[in-house]
């Protein structure tokens, strides 16, 4: 086992992120900048906002499209499929993400959802949107996340390699799995989404971006580390930046309806927060119980708490469209996932005395 891990500590050093940006620590604030935004840009200038809406082709929104791929592909560039070998030292970790991840996480927020969305906050949210919320939510716990993991994991000294690892077997699953698995919970939840749109969001925000993204990265690394590692840092704000044009998108047209119901907002974060903190709890209390690492167990919960909002937030526009309840609910995804997996990371950071005494080796 140590040789096996002397070899891994140069390329753990490789795989390394950077801290958490000022921006990215602060991407709440701009998501609200970006709702107040959007919402005067619906009031003032409904003409070119509806007609932007308009840009389709097969249900899919041309602005927003070219958006999204903005967005995904350079977060998947940090991605290597070459890890997945790696897998094989932290099995129980590992082991632990996938039952969480797809096991857990999907069916748990279908039922949250139910619960709040359809019976205790449904007398104050408008009647017509109801299924839509439930899809929005569904379609966030569904993505589990790619890119703002491996800044978690950093911030709890996460393994790098392990993160690295389970990102990667993570994004191979859902290229698979994230369409039957909404299909089947928004069957049940009694909401029609026609499979072809689905599959087709599946191949345009999973798959296109995926390739892509790795034929971009097999280029930059055939010029070596340096060259890689200086165009990550080059293109790492064009994710955010096409994040944010999104959201100015769609709350240019969610505006009408956040006008009239404000604390719709308020209402759809609170099954959101619920499944963020069980999630989190249940992986790492796992990973304690089958005597993981501290350092395994921090991004294992990490990953299982926090979601691919980028994909949600695409999907939900592909099915449902720029004003529907789904798109505003992947919204509040966004809004509250940076203030709230940082309250994580410090629950996991100052709990590690009491983890590693109960862990059992």
């Amino acid at each position: 086992m140590s040789n096996t891990l002397s070899k891994a500590a140069p390329a753990a050093a490789a795989v390394k992120p950077a801290p958490m940006s000022v921006f990215e620590r602060w991407l709440t604030v701009w998501v609200f900048l970006c709702i107040v935004a959007g919402i005067a840009l619906g009031q003032m200038l409904p003409g070119p906002v509806q007609a932007i809406g308009r840009m389709e082709v097969a249900k899919v929104n041309l602005p927003v499209g070219l958006l999204i791929w903005v967005m995904v592909i350079p977060m998947l560039l940090k991605v290597d499929f070459g890890s997945l070998h790696q897998v094989r030292h932290h099995w129980r970790g590992i082991g632990v993400t996938l039952f969480v991840n797809w096991a857990v996480k999907p069916f748990s927020m279908a039922l949250l959802g139910w619960v709040f969305v359809r019976h205790v906050f449904a007398p104050y949210l408008p009647a017509a949107q109801l299924d839509s919320y439930v899809a929005g939510l569904i379609l966030l716990a569904a993505a589990p996340c790619t890119a703002m993991v491996f800044v978690w994991s950093r911030l709890t000294n996460g393994h790098p390699l392990f993160t690295l690892s389970q990102v990667a077997l993570n994004d191979t699953i859902m290229v698979f799995a994230f369409a039957p698995i909404v299909a089947l919970l928004l069957g049940l939840s009694a909401i029609t989404v026609p499979w072809d749109t689905l599959v087709t969001s599946v191949v345009l925000y999973i798959v296109i971006p995926v390739i892509a993204a790795q034929l971009w990265r097999k280029a930059l690394l055939k010029r070596g580390q340096a060259a890689f590692d200086a165009a990550l840092a080059r293109i790492g704000p064009w994710s955010i930046t096409a994040l944010l044009a999104t959201l100015v998108l769609l709350f240019a047209f969610q505006g009408e309806a956040i006008l009239r119901q404000p604390l719709v907002i308020a209402m759809l974060a609170v099954p959101i927060l619920i499944q963020v903190f069980f999630n989190s709890a249940l992986a790492y209390w796992l990973n304690r119980r089958l005597g993981e690492s501290h350092s395994v167990a921090c991004p294992s919960a990490l990953i299982g708490a926090s979601n691919f909002f980028e994909l949600a937030v695409a999907a939900a526009i592909s099915l449902f469209g720029f004003e529907s309840g789904a798109a505003l609910a992947t919204v509040v995804g966004v809004l509250i996932e940076v203030p709230v997996m940082l309250l994580v990371v410090r629950v996991v950071n100052r709990s590690k005395g009491w983890y590693e005494a109960g862990a059992h080796g």
